[in-house]
């Protein structure tokens, strides 16, 4: 899953809190969520500190249910309650870890959804 397709499927599944999440749809997400609240200080800073603030704040508003739901269907794909975001330490050792391969209770695993179908099978041979 590329940055764009991540940003796209967590903004897309805004308030789902079913299913499951790949690693690197959680990361990218991540990512792009500290990259913009960086973006955002500097530039406030540059204008003025309240308005910085202010744009953070509004920010951090945005995308704190898709920031949510994200993290609960990571804790899914590693067949884990989404409760466990609670906990600082094991929801990261939860996120960094594989997700369970195949189904698991939650839901398909997502890396087989992603991958592309397999090949039409060849046309029988004329009898």
């Amino acid at each position: 899953m590329s940055f764009q397709e991540a940003i796209k499927a967590v903004l897309g599944n805004y308030a789902k809190f079913d299913g499951r999440a790949r690693r690197s749809e959680f990361w990218y997400f991540f990512l792009f969520y500290l990259v913009v609240v960086f973006a955002l200080q500097i530039v406030g800073a540059a204008i003025d500190p309240t308005i910085g603030s202010i744009l953070v704040t509004l920010f951090v508003l945005a995308v704190i249910i898709p920031m949510i739901a994200v993290e609960i269907r990571r804790m899914h794909d590693t067949d884990h309650s989404g409760w466990w975001i609670l906990v600082p330490i094991v929801n990261l050792v939860f996120a960094l870890t594989d997700g369970t391969p195949g189904d698991n209770r939650f839901g398909p695993s997502p890396k087989d959804s992603a991958a592309p179908p397999a090949p039409p099978a060849p046309p029988a041979p004329p009898a």
